[in-house]
């Protein structure tokens, strides 16, 4: 029988827990945006996310079992602020989101993943390179770019989904293996 994560009687050095921040911040903020939280909730939430696990005397136990607890500390604190606020949440709605995202995000968090992304990026060339750096980059509307490329609005938006597969095809072959 594994080990709980949590330990009554040991406390997360400084140092400890500084690193910890440092290898889970990003990814537990991102988690707080998938569960819908705002930009500057989520910069709020992922502070009191490593505030409650200071206070809850956590011990590492593996890899996978941290960033399990600490999204499970995430999403109780997005719970708790909107209790605050009085909105109403489905809880049903966030135990799904979380098996979607341990199911879609590595155990060593989304770093994997964007570089995988940059690789794929990488590979892509001519009007698939030129919409995705368009519209992703440069923030344009599909009616920009269509009028930039030659090119009809629904000939962006095809374009734009077929690339968008490609692209994530790609970033599951380089994270399958």
């Amino acid at each position: 029988m594994s080990q709980s994560p949590i330990s009554k009687d040991a406390k997360l050095a400084p140092t400890e827990l500084a690193q910890l921040v440092r290898e889970h911040q990003a990814d537990i903020w991102r988690y707080l945006r998938y569960l819908g939280a705002t930009p500057s909730d989520a910069d709020d939430l992922t502070q009191e996310t490593f505030l409650a696990v200071a206070r809850a005397n956590f011990i590492e136990q593996s890899p996978p079992q941290t960033a399990a607890y600490l999204r499970t500390a995430a999403r109780n604190q997005l719970l708790m602020a909107r209790r605050r606020e009085k909105h109403q949440i489905n809880t049903v709605e966030l135990a799904t989101a979380e098996q979607v995202w341990s199911t879609l995000v590595p155990d060593t968090g989304t770093a994997g993943l964007f570089a995988a992304l940059a690789d794929c990026l990488e590979k892509l060339e001519g009007r698939a390179l030129a919409v995705i750096d368009g519209f992703y980059r440069d923030r344009r509307s599909r009616e920009e770019l269509a009028h930039e490329m030659r090119m009809k609005p629904d000939g962006v938006k095809t374009l734009l989904r077929r690339t968008r597969e490609v692209l994530r095809n790609c970033i599951e072959k380089r994270t399958e293996s």
